[in-house]
């Protein structure tokens, strides 16, 4: 069985709703075992086994959160030891703002993810739109953007961000399965 973790940090619980529906797309693919991960309730063999790893922030101030950012220092011993070297690897983030310079935080990731010889799962999904409903409305290729409203994590990010959350999960885990397949 293919694994999938998906491991994030939510300050407010808007990305954690995102995380929720990349695993749920993720999990959509027949063969993968996808799995949810706070960093907070961190499983270092669970992360070490996976063979993709999904890296979710809400962008603050053009970074990823302080928390996040702890859980990569954290790292340190797995990069030591390559550990995480040649799984897929792919990320998301989400702010208040439209833009909140998201792109910073997904290069962020993709940096993170290089530094320990991952290889990166971008998001070919073209835009719809730029409609709550709409999916890819925020345009990014290199991983998955949404944007919540200053509103309950219950109602936003909207529709259209969860629904892309699910495709990208799919995808990520698509990849993951053929990967492993040696396709």
């Amino acid at each position: 069985m293919t694994r999938v973790v998906v491991v994030y940090h939510s300050g407010y619980g808007h990305t954690e709703q995102v995380a929720r529906h990349v695993a749920l797309g993720a999990a959509e693919v027949a063969g993968v075992t996808a799995v949810l991960m706070s960093v907070a309730d961190l499983d270092w063999d669970c992360l070490d086994a996976a063979d993709a790893i999904i890296f979710g922030a809400p962008t603050y101030m053009g970074s990823v959160s302080a928390a996040f950012k702890q859980f990569m220092d954290d790292t340190s011993r797995v990069w030591f030891r390559q550990g995480w070297q040649d799984k897929l690897a792919a990320g998301f983030t989400n702010s208040g703002a439209l833009s909140g310079d998201k792109q910073v935080a997904i290069q962020q990731l993709q940096t993170f993810a290089g530094q320990h010889g991952m290889l990166w799962v971008n998001f070919p999904l073209q835009p719809s739109g730029t409609g709550p409903d709409d999916v890819n409305r925020l345009g990014c290729n290199s991983g998955l953007m949404t944007q919540a409203e200053n509103e309950s994590p219950e109602v936003t990010p909207p529709a259209g961000d969860r629904r892309t959350a699910e495709l990208f999960g799919r995808h990520v885990s698509e990849r993951a399965l053929r990967w492993c397949r040696g396709a």
